[in-house]
């Protein structure tokens, strides 16, 4: 059922060939997108080398000691609680001072800030920073999909919304190529690479104009409403089953993110392999005799680390395909019949993929990137959410909703991470996928937006 809204939301002339897109669209298209791709990649510097990073700001010798597992679970919960802060703080200020402003006041936070943590010397100075980045990253999402929603046309939604998710695919595997180059380097290096996303900030400002939709309202309004504008009457039911909806599949789907590169890294298995491997190099040119035991722990670590990239980069490259499947998903079902179908495929490759035991060879190259081709679901949401609410209150509600399900999805963190054995992420995933159940009975009590083409 939808709602009426306030005012009508009005798309753009609908174009049939690339052609016929307006150098407007372009610009504001090509703005959100780099904004996503970047998105991607500082949030996933610091997912992919947690563990090694978080052990030496702790000062202990080992991955596995349980002070690595719990300081690192609450960095993550306090960047996942920052990304929910910045979903509904700078929804607001797009709606009060226009999408490409806001748009780069996002990408500017989180550029900074993941730069900064190559600076971090304990653990809170890290999770400090990550928060603060959350806040950029939290925000640039409800701002860009806004943007797009009010810009290009609604029957091309469902492949813009695979185009933005891919993005920040790229931006993740881009993400697992610096940790895979820098593997020799210590893991605060690899923050570094997180500053680039700021130098697009002046072309953002100089070239991307705001959504003619939002000026006409912005003129015709003498307020912007707030957050408590979503629980009134004609929105309320709307708010809550998006939020339960994305609070559900969001802490099942960050459990896994999170929590896969550790548990990958500490399979006996893989360790063992990475041990004859190094053992059975050569000496180096011109020395005799195997290659020292201190030498060799440090070459099993580098290529251990070089698994979790590579396995991590198969899973985004394969949830590529993903987007554009739930794209063409969308354009046959609509919206929310697509969400919940995704959200039982989840279900059902978690269970299989954490309910038997695998080898690290069947995890990294099929089950890992089997999950990863379900989480084109997310890309929905770009695109499904903003239509559902008024003009100015579109950031604001799209972005409440959507990552309020992130405060959820932290404490899942800190709560499954805390369940585990040291070590051992299975059971903890398994008991995480439980949550898909809800979460498709949520989807199909989802509206169906209101310009969808079905």
């Amino acid at each position: 059922m939808n709602h009426p809204t306030p005012d009508a939301h009005k798309s753009p002339p609908e174009a049939t060939h690339l052609r016929d897109i307006t150098p407007r669209q372009w610009k504001s298209g090509i703005a959100a997108w780099l904004g996503w791709l970047f998105d991607g990649l500082d949030m996933h510097l610091y997912t992919l080398v947690a563990a090694p990073f978080v052990m030496q700001l702790v000062h202990v010798a080992e991955v596995t000691d349980p002070l690595v597992k719990e300081r690192s679970s609450w960095i993550q919960a306090a960047f996942l609680v920052g990304w929910a802060l910045g979903g509904g703080f700078f929804g607001y200020v797009g709606d009060r001072i226009g999408r490409a402003r806001a748009l780069s006041l996002t990408v500017l936070t989180y550029a900074v800030f993941t730069g900064l943590s190559f600076f971090a010397e304990t653990w809170w100075h890290l999770l400090i920073f990550r928060f603060v980045a959350a806040l950029g990253i939290g925000g640039e999402w409800a701002v860009g999909s806004t943007l797009l929603s009010e810009t290009w046309p609604s029957r091309w939604r469902p492949w813009i919304a695979a185009v933005l998710q891919a993005g920040v695919n790229l931006g993740v595997l881009l993400a697992c190529l610096a940790v895979y180059l820098m593997a020799d380097l210590p893991p605060r290096y690899v923050f570094l690479v997180g500053i680039t996303p700021a130098l697009i900030v002046y072309w953002i400002r100089r070239n991307v104009p705001e959504p003619e939709e939002w000026q006409r309202a912005k003129a015709r309004s003498t307020h912007t409403p707030g957050v408590p504008a979503l629980f009134a009457k004609d929105l309320r039911r709307t708010t809550l089953t998006v939020i339960a909806v994305c609070a559900t599949s969001l802490t099942a789907w960050w459990a896994f993110m999170f929590w896969q590169a550790q548990h990958l890294r500490n399979l006996p298995d893989l360790k063992a392999a990475m041990v004859a491997e190094a053992a059975a190099l050569p000496p180096a040119l011109g020395t005799t005799g195997a290659v020292p035991a201190e030498e060799q722990e440090k070459i099993a670590k580098a290529r251990t680390e070089q698994v979790v990239a590579r396995t991590f980069a198969l899973t985004i490259a394969v949830s590529i395909a993903g987007n554009f499947f739930c794209g063409w998903l969308a354009q046959r079902l609509g919206y929310r019949r697509a969400i919940a179908l995704m959200c039982a495929a989840f279900f059902i490759t978690l269970q299989g993929t954490f309910r038997w035991d695998h080898d690290w060879r069947t995890l990294s190259t099929f089950w890992f990137p089997a999950v990863g081709f379900c989480s084109g679901m997310f890309g929905l949401f770009t695109m499904c959410l903003p239509p559902l609410f008024p003009t100015l209150l579109r950031t604001t509600g799209a972005g409440c909703c959507y990552n309020i399900g992130r405060i959820a999805a932290a404490a899942g963190t800190v709560f499954f991470g805390l369940f585990s054995k040291v070590g051992d992420f299975r059971a903890a995933l398994l008991y995480a996928s439980l949550l898909f159940l809800p979460a498709t009975i949520f989807a199909l009590a989802m509206p169906e937006p209101k310009d969808s083409t079905r």
